[in-house]
């Protein structure tokens, strides 16, 4: 099968082809060292600059099935590790995402891990040493991970306040690679490729882009995502006139403020003419 929901939240890809991805250094290179020595890995940057999408086709140029867990305020280790759970008029384990990964010798992807409660990291500790198990209290197991098991987490670094962020202790079990938006020629392939819209049409998106992120801190707690400029030259390819793509997909996800609206958009006229 290519990709299915589980009940617990997570998706598990298993044979799916590998998505495009267009490597910027050596990002692929570590990911793979790190799985064939069983290494743990952090991807650290910006919202939508391609991590989750980095993960997808490491797993699919691997062939690892994948297990991805969106990790936000109320996950528990519990919901990795798995649970007791009524069933037919019987109360039966049912494994989490973490468990089943390391099973199965599966790829595990927490994604924004320092959203998830404080008890996770915790768990996730015996799995980032030379131990590489998993203790399961509630059954008593102690399951060593299986061969071809890696566990990978990403997080924002820049968005994250002083209350959410990973300890030391943790972030140094990790091996650990810095992302960013893609170099302007990169990103214009990218996106490119990935809406259909020509090159020559993405490339003052993209400039567009650039000045957007310059006022991050200032103006706007993010800059434009490669996300969202894939959005917004899929509307364009699509047949929309480039100013209305360019609200919906640019400015209005960036701000709610009418006042900084109206100051992105004379700086999309500056750009556009």
């Amino acid at each position: 099968m290519e990709g299915s929901k589980m009940i617990d939240g997570s998706t598990k890809k298993e044979g799916a082809a590998a998505p495009f991805y267009l490597p910027q250094s050596d990002e692929c290179e570590i990911f793979a060292a790190a799985h064939n020595n069983g290494l743990p890995l952090l991807l650290k940057g910006p919202t939508g600059c391609g991590k989750t999408r980095f993960v997808a086709y490491m797993a699919a140029q691997l062939k690892r099935p994948l297990y991805t867990v969106a990790c936000h305020d109320d996950l528990s280790a519990a919901d990795l590790i798995g649970r007791y759970l009524l069933k037919g008029g019987e109360t039966v384990w049912v494994d989490g995402p973490l468990t089943r990964a390391v099973r199965a010798g599966a790829i595990c992807y927490l994604d924004e891990v320092v959203e998830a409660r404080k008890d996770v990291t915790v768990v996730l500790h015996p799995l980032t040493d030379d131990r590489r198990i998993l203790p399961i209290d509630r059954t008593g197991e102690e399951l060593e991970a299986a061969s071809g098991f890696m566990l990978v987490a990403s997080y924002n670094p820049g968005y994250q306040n002083i209350l959410k962020t990973l300890k030391p202790s943790t972030r140094q079990r990790f091996l650990s690679v810095e992302f960013d938006f893609p170099a302007p020629e990169q990103e214009i392939a990218i996106v490119a490729a990935e809406s259909g819209l020509s090159a020559e049409r993405v490339a003052p998106l993209v400039r567009l882009a650039g000045k957007l992120r310059g006022l991050r801190g200032q103006d706007l707690e993010e800059g434009v995502s490669t996300r969202l400029l894939v959005y917004c030259a899929t509307l364009i390819h699509q047949g929309m006139p480039v100013e209305r793509a360019i609200l919906a997909a640019m400015i209005e996800p960036l701000t709610d403020d009418e006042d900084v609206k109206r100051g992105l958009l004379d700086l999309v006229t500056a750009v556009f003419g």
